[in-house]
């Protein structure tokens, strides 16, 4: 019996789109089922009171000419309905540590000369830092391409390269280059894109997030939601299905091999692949079941542990926020240099207890992308770690219909990241025209995220690489992609997609992106003169408002 579909996909997160796209292009017969009224994950985007906020996308590196990112939406297509704002290329990341300042520009050359020139004693230790930082991403990415003896050989040494890096930390990385407290900071100073104490998180990824943002940050303009949006033509277009309020109540199994799903309502579809984007506890804990996992697996899965969670708060201001000394790079407030404490407390309740945040994110979106200002006001998003369990009491509540002592905690909370933020923005807390909290239980909510995890599985180092959880499942016919799988972030998740695709179709990456789309359109955040016209005049009027 010739089954519904060829491939059901479970979540339409940047993973999940990733995978759907090129199996459509290529003649599959693909669903994807969504539970959120929406798509996108932690890509989309949501209106509040007519202000528009993207929680999970604040930049993606990847995009210059010949960059990766770049190359698989030109190659998917998915370009022809996708733009880009470049954010600030002298400071696309601001690093404040206590009171010293520093700014991280685009091009690695660029970086080591800042840094060089702030702390002139540690330049051999600067160089060799962001030269190891390279050379790791090369050895990785050069592994398993072995063809001939020349190439055999350069993988020998990239693997040596890489197993000496193999079980240590981020920390670890930048200790054995530099000694400065302050300089050590800042090179962990974009730990909050994997969210773990510099101590814990893996070099790998800690090397990988530097590395990725060597070329500089870009911003999707019209906010997260634009990548989705995209997708989504792309996957219509290519004869492909979404369904939205759909929600998957179980996978479908048959000796070990998939079948199809169960639907919350009941309704039963049959596939010969299914395609996980849930993270592993909500794929095999819930959609199939512990007692039909493989002793290994129910033990990986007993023994796991998620990233962390995040207070994450969306407000609008009145402010002239460019005048008050804000741009389009993102803001990273460190109260003092020991980045390694401040990420050990945002695992647990100290945001709670704390008269205010010692460690916070800030991102004003409508300086990346000044065509989404509403009446004249600025959007922002601030953030702060925080772990999950303090927030359990109210775990089983309704969402929409928590108790008083929940909602009075929240509105305390945002209080003192205002208060906090104060202190770098003077005067801003008295320009809040609009203001709303997220918590991890918004995240457990909306994402359907264990523990209100941001990042799939922490990253530490025994969970990355091997520890990590493989596309291909143990049941034949069921892969998964998504943060606990190869990476996070939008790149490492849209690398997991294309991974689960390449399985099924048996081919490489290349054969996946054929579609040659049009160039991707980048415009300058801190220069509108150099948009389009008609978005100038667009970004004139929403300034007026």
């Amino acid at each position: 019996m010739t089954p519904d579909y060829d491939v059901i996909v479970i979540g339409s997160g940047a993973g999940g789109l990733a995978a759907a796209v090129p199996l459509a292009q290529a003649g599959k017969r693909v669903l994807v089922c969504e539970q959120h009224e929406i798509p996108g994950g932690w890509t989309q985007s949501f209106t509040l009171n007519g202000y528009r906020f993207s929680p999970g996308v604040h930049y993606i590196g990847g995009l210059q000419p010949g960059g990766r990112m770049r190359e698989i939406y030109e190659g998917l297509g998915v370009s022809q309905d996708l733009e880009f704002c470049e954010i600030n290329p002298d400071g696309f990341d601001h690093i404040f540590v206590g009171d010293e300042r520093l700014d991280i520009p685009k091009g690695k050359e660029a970086f080591a000369a800042r840094l060089k020139e702030r702390f002139p004693d540690e330049a051999e230790g600067i160089d060799g830092y962001l030269d190891a930082v390279s050379k790791l991403m090369e050895s990785l990415s050069s592994l398993g391409r072995v063809k001939g003896v020349g190439s055999a050989a350069r993988s020998a040494s990239d693997a040596v390269s890489v197993l000496r890096w193999a079980r240590r930390s981020g920390q670890d990385l930048i200790e054995h280059y530099v000694s400065d407290p302050v300089l050590k900071a800042i090179l962990a100073g974009q730990s909050g894109d994997h969210g773990m104490p510099p101590s814990q998180v893996s070099a790998f990824v800690h090397a990988g997030i530097t590395h990725h943002y060597f070329h500089g940050g870009y911003f999707p303009r019209g906010g997260g939601f634009a990548i989705p949006r995209a997708f989504v033509r792309a996957l219509k277009r290519a004869g492909g299905e979404l369904r939205l309020n759909t929600s998957v109540k179980r996978i479908l199994l048959e000796d070990k091999r998939v079948v199809g799903v169960e639907l919350a309502d009941g309704s039963r579809i049959s596939s010969e692949y299914v395609i996980s984007n849930a993270d592993p506890e909500v794929t095999f804990g819930k959609l199939i079941g512990r007692e039909q996992l493989s002793a290994k697996l129910r033990k990986k899965l007993d023994k796991v542990e998620y990233s962390g969670s995040a207070l994450s708060l969306f407000f609008a201001v009145d402010m002239d926020l460019r005048e008050a000394g804000l741009d389009s790079g993102n803001f990273w407030f460190y109260d003092h240099a020991d980045v390694d404490e401040l990420y050990r407390q945002g695992l647990t309740s100290h945001a709670l207890e704390a008269e205010t945040p010692g460690a916070m994110f800030l991102t004003v979106t409508t300086l990346k992308d000044p065509s989404k200002m509403h009446s004249g006001h600025h959007t922002c998003e601030a953030f702060t770690f925080v772990g999950y369990d303090a927030f359990e009491q109210w775990a089983n509540e309704k969402s929409g219909e928590h108790s008083g002592d929940y909602e009075a905690m929240k509105e305390e909370l945002s209080w003192r990241m205002f208060q906090a933020l104060e202190r770098r923005v003077p005067g801003i807390s008295k320009h809040i025209v609009f203001w709303s909290l997220g918590t991890p239980l918004t995240n457990e909510h909306f994402i359907n995220a264990t523990r209100g995890n941001l990042y799939g599985i922490a990253k530490s180092r025994t969970q990355v690489g091997p520890g990590a959880f493989p596309v291909q499942s143990e049941f034949e016919g069921l892969l998964l992609c998504g943060a606990s799988t190869i990476s996070h972030g939008v790149a490492g998740v849209t690398a997991s997609g294309l991974a689960a695709a390449r399985k099924i179709l048996g081919c490489r990456t290349r054969d996946l992106l054929q579609m040659n789309g049009p160039e991707l359109r980048i415009y300058p955040s801190e220069d509108v003169s150099q948009w389009p016209e008609e978005l100038q005049a667009k970004i004139e009027r929403k300034i007026k408002d």
